[in-house]
């Protein structure tokens, strides 16, 4: 698939910040106010300075993925907690929505390949390490649901 690509940096055609990364910010400020937690204590414990917490907590800067993850780390919470009751609205101005890029293959909630037990399933068998053994199980398993 052919995506144009736009050089935003993850700004508004307005220059404004993403309303998405301004949301994270805020559940960011959110959880460290609950946990009586400074600016400044938070930037040293992420190694950061305070200024760029700001930044964070205002939209202004982007978060990369493990820069997320280290804050979920320091603030105690799941990566979902940032993103948590977002409405729509605000989801609908993702870049991949504001530009028309879609999401190039759309997953089967049907398909018994996305089942979290069949994962679990398919991971448990690639730790046997006897091919005999892990042919053996499969065909075990297959017999069962025959």
């Amino acid at each position: 698939m052919d995506v144009k690509r736009i050089k935003s940096r993850g700004r508004m055609a307005n220059g404004e910040p993403n309303p998405i990364d301004v949301y994270v910010g805020k559940r960011m400020r959110l959880r460290r106010q609950m946990l009586c937690l400074s600016q400044e204590k938070l930037a040293a414990a992420l190694g950061l300075t305070f200024q760029q917490v700001q930044k964070y907590e205002r939209g202004l800067n982007r978060m990369g993925a493990s820069r997320l993850w280290d804050i979920a780390s320091v603030l105690n919470v799941p990566i979902n907690y940032f993103f948590d009751g977002m409405d729509s609205q605000i989801r609908r101005q993702s870049p991949s929505q504001l530009y028309g890029a879609g999401v190039p293959f759309s997953v089967n909630k049907g398909d018994p390949l996305f089942s979290l037990e069949n994962i679990e399933l398919v991971a448990a068998l690639s730790k046997i390490k006897n091919p005999s053994a892990r042919r053996a199980l499969r065909d075990l398993i297959a017999a069962l649901a025959a």
